[in-house]
C-alpha cells in the first residue's frame, strides 16, 4: 500500500507516539478490505510496542477500522481508506491517539473537552477533496479528546450505496446525531462554536476588551497576510480579523503561478500565509465577520470595525482585505438545489458525480478547467457560456475541444437548473441568437462564473466601484482617511495571488506612512 519513502516518513513520525493504542478491522471481501488490512499491518509493525491490531472487529460498516487508546473511550473510526488527502489526518489521528499534542489553541482544547452531551459525527468524504482533510482531522480530534464525542470518518467511493441513499452530492458532509449539522469547509473552531451556544457572546466580550492596534487588518487572505507581515515587522500593534485565514485560497486546488513557488495547492499555501503572518508578533482573530466599519470622527482618531458576533475592534488605521467569493448565476433551482446537484468545486464534489452527466456554466478559465478536470470522471460534461466565445486561455480551449466527451454552448443563456425529489435533473438554457429555448438532462450543475466582491457590509461607508469593489487610489488608500484596502475586494485589476500580496504589502506601507504623519503620532 506503501512505498518504502512513505514508509519511513510514517516511522518517523510514529516515534512521537507515547501513549498504546489499538486498531481494530471489521473487514469483509472486498478489495478495499484487503487493502486496509495491509496498510493497517504496515502501521502497526512500524510501532509494534505501541500499536496493536486486531482483526476481529464487528462493525456495521465494512471494511472500516478504529482507533482507540488504550484504556480509554476513545470513538474514532474509518470507513473506507483514508489515503489521497485523507492520508495526513489518518496520521495525525494515530499521533493524537498516541498522546502526541495537537497544534490547537488550550482555550480550544478546553472547549472541546467540556463540551457536555452525546455527539455522534459522520462525515463523508472524498479523496480527492481538498477541503475535507480540516473537517476531518476536527472531528477526529474531537473524538480524541471527548470520550462523548463519536466520530466516523465515511469514504464515500467505498460507501456509494449510503452516498446515494442519503443523496450526498457534496463533500464533506457532515452529519451530527442522524441529521445534517453542515456542508463544506469547516474549522475545528467552528464546529465547537456551532456546539458551544455561549462562545459567541463571551467571544465578543473578548475582542471588545483589546486595545487599539495600530493596524487593523480585516480579512486573512494573500492581502491580508502580507499587511499583516509588513506591518509587524515596522514594530507596530498588529491584528488581523478573518473568517477563514486563507480566503479562498483554501478552495483552490493547484497554484503553479506564484513567483518562487514552483507548484503547491489551496490548503497548503493557506496553512502557509498563516504559518508566516503567526512567527510575528500578529494577534490573529479568527472566525470574525465584520458588520459595520465606523470612521474616525477626527483627524487622528480611532476607526472601528464592529463584528457579527457584537464585538467591536479599534484601529488607528484599518486596512480592508475581504477579498471575494464565488459568484451565483441566480437563476431558479440554484439555491434550492445547492449541494444536490449545485455545486461550485469540481475538485471536491467531481467524483460524487463519477459516470453521471453534468454541465459547468462559465467559459473562462475556471470554466473550461473545471469542464476538462470533470470530463475525466464524469459520462458527459456540458459547458454553457453566455458571450459568444469562449474567454479561456486557447491552450486550455484547445485541450477542451479535444475531448469527445464534452458539449460547448456559446452564446447561451441559462434560465433555469431543474430537478425533482430534491435534485437536480436538467438545465435550460435560451440560444441568444435564436431565442430558442433549450433543456438538457444531467445530474449535477457546476457553477464558474468569476467572482464578487466581499463589500456589502461597506455600502455607505466608503467609496465602492458600480461592481462593488473598494475604489482604491496607487497607495491603496479609500475614500476615507485611515482606512486602506488590498486584494480581490479592491478595483486593483488581475485578481491573483501575487498581485493580491503585493497590494497588502503596499496598503500597509501607506499605513504605516499615514501613522507617523497623524496628529496623534506627531503629538506623541
Amino acid at each position: 500500500m506503501l512505498d518504502d519513502q512513505l514508509k519511513t516518513q510514517l516511522g518517523a513520525y510514529l516515534e512521537r507516539v507515547t501513549q498504546p493504542f489499538e486498531l481494530v478491522a471489521s473487514l469483509d471481501d472486498s478489495e478495499t478490505a484487503r487493502d486496509m488490512r495491509s496498510l493497517l499491518e504496515t502501521v502497526q509493525g512500524l510501532r509494534s510496542d505501541k500499536i496493536a491490531l486486531r482483526l476481529d472487529g464487528n462493525d456495521a460498516r465494512k471494511p472500516s477500522f478504529s482507533v482507540q487508546r488504550t484504556g480509554t473511550n476513545t470513538q474514532l473510526r474509518f470507513a473506507g481508506l483514508p489515503l489521497g488527502h485523507e492520508f495526513t489526518s489518518l496520521v495525525l489521528a494515530l499521533l493524537w491517539t498516541g498522546g502526541h499534542p495537537p497544534k490547537v489553541e488550550q482555550d480550544v482544547i478546553d472547549q472541546v473537552q467540556a463540551l457536555d452531551g452525546d455527539y455522534a459525527f459522520e462525515v463523508y468524504m472524498s479523496l480527492t477533496c481538498h477541503n475535507c482533510p480540516d473537517v476531518v482531522q476536527a472531528l477526529a480530534l474531537m473524538a480524541v479528546l471527548n470520550p462523548r464525542v463519536k466520530t466516523t470518518v465515511i469514504e464515500g467511493g467505498a460507501f456509494q450505496q449510503e452516498v446515494n441513499d442519503r443523496e450526498i452530492m457534496a463533500v464533506p458532509m457532515v452529519f451530527l446525531n442522524g441529521k445534517v449539522f453542515g456542508s463544506g469547509h469547516m474549522t475545528l473552531q467552528e464546529i465547537v462554536a456551532k456546539l458551544d451556544t455561549g462562545a459567541a457572546a463571551r467571544d465578543a466580550a473578548k475582542l471588545s476588551a483589546k486595545a487599539p492596534y495600530d493596524v487593523l487588518i480585516v480579512g486573512g487572505g494573500p492581502a491580508g497576510a502580507a499587511a499583516a507581515v509588513y506591518a509587524a515587522r515596522k514594530g507596530i500593534r498588529t491584528g488581523v480579523a478573518a473568517e477563514r485565514f486563507g480566503g479562498q485560497v483554501n478552495d483552490t486546488l493547484a497554484i503553479e503561478n506564484y513567483i518562487s513557488v514552483l507548484e503547491t495547492d489551496g490548503p497548503k499555501f493557506a496553512a502557509a500565509l498563516e504559518a508566516h503572518t503567526r512567527a510575528y508578533d500578529v494577534e490573529i482573530m479568527n472566525l470574525q465577520r465584520a458588520d459595520k466599519l465606523v470612521p474616525a470622527t477626527e483627524p487622528g482618531g480611532l476607526v472601528e470595525v464592529q463584528l457579527a458576533n457584537g464585538g467591536v475592534l479599534k484601529g488607528k488605521t484599518v486596512i480592508l482585505s475581504t477579498g471575494a467569493r464565488w459568484r451565483n448565476v441566480n437563476v431558479p433551482g440554484e439555491a434550492e438545489y445547492r449541494n444536490k446537484g449545485v455545486a461550485y468545486c469540481p475538485h471536491c464534489d467531481g467524483p460524487l458525480f463519477k459516470g453521471k452527466r453534468v454541465s459547468v456554466i462559465g467559459g473562462g478559465n475556471s470554466g473550461v478547467e473545471a469542464a476538462i478536470d470533470l470530463a475525466g470522471i464524469v459520462s458527459h460534461v456540458t459547458l454553457v457560456e453566455f458571450a459568444d466565445q469562449l474567454k479561456a486561455d486557447a491552450v486550455l480551449v484547445r485541450k477542451l475541444h479535444s475531448l469527445p466527451n464534452v458539449t460547448v454552448h456559446t452564446n447561451a443563456q441559462t434560465t433555469e437548473i431543474t430537478g425533482a425529489e430534491g435534485k437536480v435533473n436538467g438545465l435550460r438554457y435560451k440560444d441568444r441568437a435564436t431565442g430558442a429555448e433549450h433543456l438538457v438532462a444531467l445530474e449535477g450543475v457546476f457553477v464558474q462564473i468569476g467572482l464578487v466582491p466581499n463589500t456589502e457590509w461597506l455600502k455607505g461607508t466608503v467609496e465602492l466601484s458600480k461592481y462593488g469593489e473598494i475604489i482604491v487610489d496607487a497607495r491603496g488608500q479609500t475614500s476615507v482617511p485611515g482606512v486602506f484596502a488590498a486584494g480581490d475586494a479592491t478595483t486593483t485589476p488581475y485578481k491573483q495571488i501575487v498581485i493580491a500580496a503585493g497590494e497588502g504589502a503596499k496598503a500597509a506601507l501607506s499605513a504605516f506612512d499615514h501613522l507617523i504623519r497623524s496628529p496623534a503620532a506627531a503629538h506623541a
